[in-house]
């Protein structure tokens, strides 16, 4: 009886659970950035190991490389591509361009590998190129106009991610409103964006803001530890950590800028863990309170103190410190991993060798996936427990 009992839920596992699997840009709450200005990083395919082991589905590289798009095939991991910088101008010119790249880097690897997203550029708008300013909407809309002929516009989202360069006036949240001549520019890129969909990509990052005022700014309210906060006047809100304060004050632009219903997701977020002499706050131990404490935070798919049911969405920066970076020191020790995919420090995950030896049917789950010639992800996963079950008839 239990036999029978046990191969039946196997048998309905195999066949039907592909009906309960659904396609979605962002997966849960947490994601991460996979920055690869490093010489000593593990390979694609040693990174992708690691990410399933940790259970981090939502992911975001700086280009389309084709190691990591091979990589991550049948791997279910969700992936955000980035058109880097200096396509933009091209992008933006030549629409046949757009059409090329989006079909040589997205489309040539969907379905197997799920790229969900593109990001045109990174923190463009309130940086120092100008030409870039005027090319960012241009390149935006050639890219989504590819993708829509294409027939993948439900399937790959376009967005492009800000530095808080953009803002004036971020403390408090309330009062936050776009700088005047990053307006001009901003507007009309929103307005497309509200018609396609899309999304607001924010870069914040509590550890930079810290860093530029410690005198006035208390750690702990930077780090999600116990402390007064600050209080907004105007909202009547009260806020106990800065992260939340920084989206609410970019909710506060949206809805001055006439975007109130546009959700905000961060892109990037992050706590460096070795800094030079006059960064005295990146330390390994206020990374790890930081990153330990976001991941808590996020584990409670809430919102923000001014948009409570808008559940608060971030990609972690990064995977690994980069040791290529230039910079001062912090900008290569931000990975929560070390090149040699051990970890940097414990938040809850677990390094690349451990990743692989808990991960014993990956080979298996991957040559099965290719060998089934049209069977979808979710066959792979509950054949998996239909072999898992069928061992455990063997002990009775």
């Amino acid at each position: 009886m239990i036999e029978e009992t046990i191969f039946t839920i196997a048998y309905s596992c195999f066949f039907f659970l592909p009906e309960l699997l659904t396609a979605e840009t962002f997966t849960g709450t947490y994601g991460i950035n996979y920055g690869r200005i490093a010489d000593n990083i593990p390979s694609p395919d040693e990174v992708a190991t690691l990410l399933r082991a940790a259970k981090i589905k939502n992911v975001r590289i700086y280009d389309a490389d084709h190691s990591v798009l091979k990589a991550f095939s049948g791997t279910g991991l969700q992936l955000v591509v980035g058109l880097p910088n200096g396509f933009v101008k091209e992008m933006s010119a030549n629409a046949s361009h757009a059409m090329a790249w989006v079909k040589e880097n997205v489309q040539a690897f969907l379905p197997k590998t799920s790229v969900c997203g593109i990001a045109v550029g990174n923190e463009i708008l309130g940086g120092g190129d100008y030409e870039l300013w005027e090319a960012l909407l241009g390149a935006v809309k050639n890219i989504y106009n590819a993708v829509d002929k294409l027939g993948l516009a439900d399937v790959v989202q376009i967005t492009t991610a800000h530095s808080q360069a953009v803002f004036d006036n971020s403390y408090p949240p309330s009062s936050c409103i776009f700088r005047e001549n990053v307006a001009q520019f901003m507007k009309p890129l929103l307005e497309f964006f509200s018609q396609i969909g899309s999304p607001f990509c924010l870069n914040a990052y509590p550890f930079l803001a810290y860093m530029s005022d410690p005198e006035n700014i208390d750690i702990n309210y930077a780090l999600f530890q116990k402390t007064k906060g600050i209080y907004d006047m105007k909202t009547d809100l009260h806020y106990d950590n800065m992260l939340d304060a920084q989206i609410d004050a970019t909710y506060a632009a949206l809805e001055d800028a006439g975007f109130k219903k546009m959700e905000v997701i961060v892109t990037e977020t992050g706590w460096a863990s070795l800094g030079d002499a006059n960064e005295a706050a990146a330390t390994v131990s206020n990374a790890r309170t930081f990153n330990y404490n976001l991941r808590k935070r996020l584990a409670k798919k809430k919102g923000t103190p001014l948009r409570p049911k808008m559940v608060v969405k971030a990609y972690i920066f990064a995977i690994f410190n980069e040791n290529l970076k230039s910079g001062p020191t912090s900008e290569r020790n931000f990975g929560l991993f070390k090149p040699d995919g051990s970890i940097s420090y414990d938040i809850g995950f677990h390094g690349l060798s451990s990743a692989e030896s808990s991960l014993l049917s990956l080979k298996v789950r991957d040559s099965l996936y290719t060998n089934t010639q049209g069977h979808s992800k979710g066959n792979i996963l509950g054949f998996e427990l239909f072999i898992f079950l069928i061992k455990i008839i063997r002990l009775f």
